[in-house]
């Protein structure tokens, strides 16, 4: 076994690879932890409380406690798996890209990957703007704004 992950340390492009990966999950984790900016934590904290054992809780669960803590990758993963599901019925509805999914082989799927990351930037950005407008809206129990200071700053580096 021991040999083993020698020769896969070995090749240049798993090595490449391995590294990037490692890097990736230190940004994320970096990234899970830094607060949006203009957030009163403590009130935030406060909210998420009273919300124990509702669907928003399990929604939190989901995002890894990103939501909860709101942090710069509050929305995990959902934006994509989002526009994935969207992009596998557009696919069954829309002529022009079921012709690419069945027709074209790999430029095809190609192409459609790449269609499902820029609907996942526009389904991140109104994820991202609803929760802003949301939470400039939130009280927490104690009566505590959970955005002080909200308006079009606070939404810019919310999205």
């Amino acid at each position: 076994m021991i040999e083993y992950i020698r020769q896969l340390l070995a090749l240049e492009d798993f090595k490449k690879r391995f590294l990037y990966t490692l890097f990736m999950l230190a940004i994320y984790r970096l990234g899970s932890h830094i607060p949006l900016p203009g957030i009163d934590t403590t009130a935030l904290q406060d909210f998420f409380k009273s919300f124990e054992g509702t669907i928003f809780y399990l929604y939190d669960i989901f995002s890894g406690g990103n939501l909860g803590r709101m942090t710069l990758f509050a929305l995990g993963v959902m934006p994509y798996i989002s526009a994935s599901i969207m992009m596998q019925l557009l696919t069954v509805a829309v002529p022009e890209l079921q012709r690419l999914a069945k027709e074209e082989g790999d430029y095809g799927r190609y192409k459609i990957n790449q269609y499902t990351r820029y609907l996942t930037l526009l389904v991140a950005f109104v994820q991202s703007l609803g929760i802003g407008i949301w939470l400039q809206n939130q009280v927490s129990p104690k009566g505590h704004p959970i955005v002080p200071e909200g308006g079009f700053l606070f939404l810019l580096s919310t999205v």
